[in-house]
């Protein structure tokens, strides 16, 4: 029986030979990630009596919404998990002197082709560029795969996307995905999952493969994929030594639905307050004013991501009445783009360099909005309060339009500049 990558993925975990869209499996755990909300999953976990994790090699927990701790409330939690993680042997455990979740998995070899990986993170949809199940969880949950290794979950329907031709000058992943969800609406994926594929796809980097994962989310993806390549499997093993074997949709499988996309023409794409599916092409968004410009996060906080916007900032100055802020998604990124001048360059040009985190994403510090302020974002989310003030708003869109309009003080084609 033909199968997409979901169904054979959940297939292999719950130890069958084959799944259908719609069947419920319990499946077996490979990676069970959670951030500073181990503190609830801990909770959890002693409620329903477990006093020792199922595996501690399995489970990856990493520092990156609040760091370094904002108040005392975090930093009580900050403890405690720290004594969790020794009191269980939890080795995986990455402090505020590393990154943001999504991007340390990947760099310490976790998101393996053809496994389940679990988080309690909504954008662990990311880890589906590398041909993975990633895909988030309540803390409940976590706490019982961290008491069990396994979880209920219900095999996905599937939507195929199918992308071809050549971006245009200053047009990315990011234009592609938000694109995508315009099409489809915030909930025209969900509970479903989503497989990318086509020579557009396939030419991609790592980096911009994991921006369609993780902005998926945005349109209900349970899980997105982008087939497991030569290019993939390089980026994996030289990060593990852990034994994986990709997974392949069957050329037959059925989807339900099929999208094809041609780049060639496409625009600038920016999502309006307050909703990612509030999607227009740049030409159509208006005079709109910024008062901050934020670079970063796990949807565009990687190395590509700093060299286009110091290519679009070198020799330039951040608007006077503006705010640039860089937020890097590891500090491994960080390291490479200061030996690379990046960094350089975008203080040169005014910005102020945050350390890598997830900042100001999730409106609790680091450079949350006053109201009525407006801000152009490379975040995934725009929802009205998300970063600070219900009175201000945000705008979405990629590192090249961020660049640029942090420069002319408002949102701004890069072409234009």
């Amino acid at each position: 029986m033909p199968m997409t990558m979901a169904e054979k993925i959940l297939a292999r975990s719950a130890g069958r030979s084959t799944t259908i869209a719609g069947e419920i499996v319990e499946a077996a755990v490979n990676v069970a990630m959670s951030h500073e909300n181990a503190g609830m999953v801990l909770h959890h976990f002693k409620t329903i009596g477990a006093s020792r994790v199922w595996d501690p090699e399995r489970i990856v927990i990493v520092f990156d919404h609040r760091i370094p701790a904002e108040s005392e409330r975090t930093a009580t939690t900050h403890k405690t998990i720290r004594e969790f993680v020794r009191a269980q042997g939890i080795r995986n455990f990455y402090d505020i002197n590393v990154g943001i979740c999504h991007q340390v998995l990947p760099e310490h070899g976790h998101s393996r082709p053809g496994e389940l990986l679990v988080g309690t993170d909504s954008h662990t949809t990311t880890h589906g560029a590398f041909g993975c199940f990633g895909t988030g969880i309540g803390a409940t949950e976590m706490a019982c795969v961290w008491a069990t290794g396994k979880l209920w979950l219900r095999v996905p329907e599937t939507i195929r996307i199918e992308v071809t031709g050549q971006f245009p000058a200053f047009v990315s992943a990011k234009d592609l995905v938000l694109y995508v969800i315009g099409k489809l609406g915030a909930d025209g994926a969900d509970y479903k999952a989503v497989e990318y594929a086509g020579p557009t796809i396939d030419a991609m980097t790592i980096a911009s493969r994991m921006v369609l994962s993780n902005l998926s989310m945005e349109m209900g993806a349970k899980v997105a994929f982008v087939e497991p390549d030569e290019k993939t499997v390089r980026y994996v093993r030289e990060r593990t030594d852990v034994p994986f074997e990709p997974i392949f949709p069957d050329r037959d499988a059925k989807y339900v639905q099929t999208l094809k996309v041609d780049v060639s023409t496409l625009r600038p794409q920016i999502a309006c307050p307050h909703a990612v599916d509030n999607v227009k092409p740049i030409d159509e968004v208006g005079e709109v004013k910024v008062n901050q410009a934020l670079l970063g996060s796990c949807t565009n906080g990687r190395l590509e991501d700093l060299q286009v916007a110091a290519s679009i900032l070198r020799g330039r100055k951040v608007h006077p009445e503006t705010r640039m802020l860089v937020i890097p998604a590891s500090w491994a990124i960080y390291e490479e783009a200061m030996k690379a001048g990046l960094l350089f360059d975008l203080i040169g040009a005014g910005a102020v360099i945050c350390n890598p985190g997830c900042g100001p994403c999730l409106g609790v510090h680091q450079g949350i909005l006053a109201p009525g302020e407006r801000c152009i974002s490379s975040t995934n989310r725009n929802f009205q309060g998300r970063m600070g003030s219900p009175e201000a708003e945000v705008y979405l869109g990629s590192p090249a339009v961020v660049a640029a309009s942090a420069v002319a003080g408002r949102i701004i084609d890069p072409e234009k500049l």
